[in-house]
């Protein structure tokens, strides 16, 4: 479940840093992403192209950037250093959902063992809803972009997010005993389903473009890679040599920018 206190404390940080740096004159802008998440998890085999390309859902987002190289106070750029001209302050409140099941060569129709058929029964959802920050660094000129000197800004982030994930985990194998895959339950102790949620923090990694459509509004795509520090994001932790790591995700997303100073 969602952990208010925390989370609270996470946005009055986030809030204290955009009103430092908004009383410093910096510009602003806003914006909204979506686009297609493949999730990879504890469902399927990790490698196969089957999971990578099955287990996909979609995610949305809402933006906003701190501007550095233009001082919306004066309406003019601001001092020129290199900092101001190549880097932006991103914070992000997101949600995906995607669907999981298992893939690859254990639930293959020819197999019909007890453990094929646990695993074809299985069925999930991870559901996420994020906050954070990235800063993004643009190798080219932020204000020769402004000023239409190129169409296109490529660009590459790195930042944190704090997670708050709700999976959901249900099955359709009705044989005797467990109704979920036996290798999982290693010991009379092992959780290897946990879909009561919570929270954890991720790592996220971008490389992007922007592509100017006027003045004040852009076009962008953005290729993100994200790392939870948590293996329960999907409801799964079994930790078989297969699939032993913590959930990620990779989301292609595409968004409008606009600029609002």
């Amino acid at each position: 479940m969602l952990n208010l206190k925390i989370l609270t404390k996470f946005v009055i940080i986030l809030l204290t840093i955009q009103v430092s740096f908004a009383q410093l004159g910096f510009s602003h802008e806003i914006g909204i992403i979506t686009g297609p998440v493949a999730f990879k998890s504890d469902y399927g085999l990790r490698n196969e192209f089957e999971t990578n390309a099955g287990n996909s859902g979609f995610g949305i987002g809402l933006v906003h950037y701190i501007n550095f190289a233009y001082q919306a106070d004066c309406n003019c750029y601001t001092t020129d250093n290199y900092f101001n001209d190549h880097f932006k302050l991103r914070t992000e409140i997101s949600y995906n959902t995607t669907k999981l099941e298992h893939f690859g060569e254990y639930v293959e129709p020819d197999r019909t063992g007890r453990g094929a058929q646990q695993l074809r029964g299985q069925k999930g959802e991870a559901n996420n809803f994020d906050i954070g920050m990235q800063i993004e660094y643009f190798p080219l000129s932020i204000r020769s972009f402004q000023a239409f000197a190129y169409k296109f800004a490529p660009f590459v982030s790195l930042g944190a997010h704090y997670v708050s994930y709700n999976p959901e985990v249900s099955s359709t194998f009705t044989g005797p005993g467990n109704t979920y895959y036996d290798p999982w339950y290693v010991t009379p102790d092992s959780t290897p389903i946990d879909v009561s949620g919570g929270s954890t923090w991720s790592v996220v990694s971008s490389i992007g473009a922007r592509y100017k459509l006027s003045t004040s509004a852009d076009l962008m795509i953005d290729l993100r890679g994200q790392y939870y520090f948590n293996d329960y994001i999907d409801g799964l932790n079994h930790e078989l040599k297969y699939n032993k790591y913590n959930d990620w995700m990779v989301w292609l997303n595409f968004g409008y920018i606009y600029y609002l100073d």
